[in-house]
């Protein structure tokens, strides 16, 4: 059993095939079987055509920085020992963009376009977070 402190997401069925490919090292986002429309974060209908037909696609895992920010102030008990701490916008290659964190020190020079590649933490025995490193 893995001891993490942090907050963790919360428990919705929207998101379990989400956390389950994550727990497989396989980053995926949610796909309209009817018109196309890849999105994330998932929906119960396509925002395009409102399809209730939805579905999972694995992606590459790659994509560029589009922004981040530096966080000075621990806004939950679990990042003091990290501060100062960095969350990332990556849009991925297949369209939808994903708030994330860095694995370890963020890239030098961080820089929008910047391209990344998706990594894999376990932090509990339920949930891997996918995160991203200099490509």
């Amino acid at each position: 059993m893995l001891t993490y402190n942090k907050p963790l997401p919360p428990d919705d069925p929207l998101f379990a095939p989400f956390w389950a490919n994550a727990r497989s090292r396989r980053l995926s986002i949610q796909c309209c079987r009817a018109c196309g429309d890849r999105r994330f974060p998932p929906g119960p209908v396509c925002p395009r055509c409102l399809s209730e037909d939805q579905d999972w696609d694995t992606v590459s895992g790659r994509g560029t920085l589009v922004s981040w920010v530096r966080f000075h102030r621990a806004y939950w008990a679990g990042f003091v020992q990290e501060i100062p701490y960095d969350c990332c916008l990556v849009q991925l290659e297949e369209g939808p963009l994903l708030v994330s964190n860095f694995a370890g020190p963020p890239p030098a020079p961080l820089r929008s376009g910047l391209p990344l590649r998706v990594v894999f933490e376990d932090i509990t025995d339920r949930y891997t977070l996918p995160k991203f490193v200099a490509a």
